[in-house]
């Protein structure tokens, strides 16, 4: 006598159940590969679950550039310093093209030394201190145009055979 005919005989299964679980063995046995009803909802809750988390990671990262580009704009615009007036022109180099900008002569001397720096906002360039345009770089490297280091004393190498020729930082070219 067979298992399922036992446990019938004893009345601890009936006939449906026996079929049932004989058809499921069959199928089975072939597609060892198929997956329950079940395990596929389990499996398709679980990749919405992680798609919904990217959608969310991307989400959460839009807003806080957003909130970056807020803070270097506010920075920006309450740290600029005014040019009006500007008639001397100073280039500078911003994504390999060479860019001119009207400026003070105080400014240009400025610009030269490391005390001010030329940032970009929106399509234009603006003019902000040293210290502003550090804490724009925090945030965005990209937002500071120029920034030239401060002098903090010339070191002449002895053996420069140019060293009496010392290239003036304010050259126009």
């Amino acid at each position: 006598m067979s298992l399922k005919d036992q446990l019938m005989k004893a009345g601890l299964a009936d006939a449906r159940k026996a079929r049932k679980a004989e058809h499921e063995k069959r199928q089975q046995a072939k597609d060892p590969n198929a997956e329950s009803a079940q395990q596929l909802a389990e499996k398709a809750t679980a990749e919405k679950a992680e798609r919904d988390r990217a959608l969310n990671r991307a989400q959460q990262e839009e807003k806080e550039k957003r909130a970056v580009a807020a803070q270097i704009r506010q920075l920006i615009e309450g740290h600029r310093i005014a040019r009006a007036g500007g008639d001397v022109s100073y280039q500078f180099t911003d994504e390999k093209k060479v860019k001119k900008l009207y400026v003070t002569a105080a400014q240009q001397t400025q610009l030269a030394n490391g005390q001010v720096a030329i940032v970009r906002l929106g399509d234009g360039y603006e003019l902000v201190p040293t210290v502003v345009a550090e804490k724009i770089r925090q945030r965005d490297t990209a937002a500071v145009v120029l920034l030239n280091n401060r002098k903090a004393g010339t070191e002449i190498d002895a053996d420069d055979p140019y060293a009496a020729y010392q290239v003036p930082d304010d050259l126009m070219w």
